[in-house]
């Protein structure tokens, strides 16, 4: 029902029995998981029932049954999280065990897992357009290094990580401009409208057939 922590607890043990709780509840979700399948492959008709029983969600044993499924425990990585492995449960089993390397190598967060697959993807949407004369762009040296930096950790070309994220900054700037540019022009309707309208008392025949001015 808790956990009572000793008197004077050092916080090197404290750290440590942190982490081994952090296991205990990472491997927790794939023994449930184990579980659940089990039950469906063997009690088809009784399975639910031993659910209800166990007092557990069946919503949350499935989502660890789907990733049991995809992960048979040969190729399970131990030095990765549960939540690691439900990231890429819905991809192939080759982009799995390549995207898996990658976290491993990098000792990736689940987020910043999930950050390299997403500028992975954004950047195979990126339609190809003719090769353009190409200019040179002097960027000192260190500022090089950090972006080269940021590109490793998320695991993504170089070259395709610069192109992304210019392209979603121009895109943003265009978004912004195309909004300023729509308040200007509705500001300019409004002026018009302003002008045109008869002056407050004048009779209606001539406000209808004296010219206005509008000076640009």
């Amino acid at each position: 029902m808790g956990l009572q922590m000793p008197t004077g607890m050092a916080y090197d043990e404290w750290e440590r029995a942190g982490r081994q709780l952090a296991d205990v509840l990472d491997s927790s979700s794939w023994w449930l998981g184990d579980w659940l399948v089990y039950g469906k492959d063997h009690y088809t008709d009784r399975y639910q029932h031993g659910i209800r029983a166990a007092g557990l969600s069946y919503q949350t044993l499935r989502n660890y049954a789907w990733v049991s499924r995809r992960f048979d425990l040969t190729r399970r990585r131990s030095a990765l999280s549960f939540q690691h492995h439900a990231e890429l449960a819905s991809m192939p089993v080759e982009e799995q065990d390549l995207w898996l390397d990658r976290a491993e190598q990098g000792q990736w967060t689940t987020k910043q897992l999930r950050g390299a697959v997403r500028a992975a993807r954004r950047s195979e949407q990126q339609p190809h357009t003719p090769t353009e004369p190409s200019r040179r762009l002097e960027v000192p040296g260190s500022r090089l290094q950090w972006w080269h930096k940021a590109a490793e950790q998320l695991g993504v070309d170089f070259e395709q990580w610069v192109m992304a994220t210019l392209d979603s900054a121009a895109e943003s700037a265009l978004q912004d401009l195309g909004k300023l540019e729509e308040r200007q022009e509705i500001s300019e309707l409004k002026g018009i409208k302003g002008l045109a309208a008869p002056a407050p008392g004048a009779p209606e025949e001539n406000a209808r057939t004296r010219p206005v001015a509008i000076s640009a």
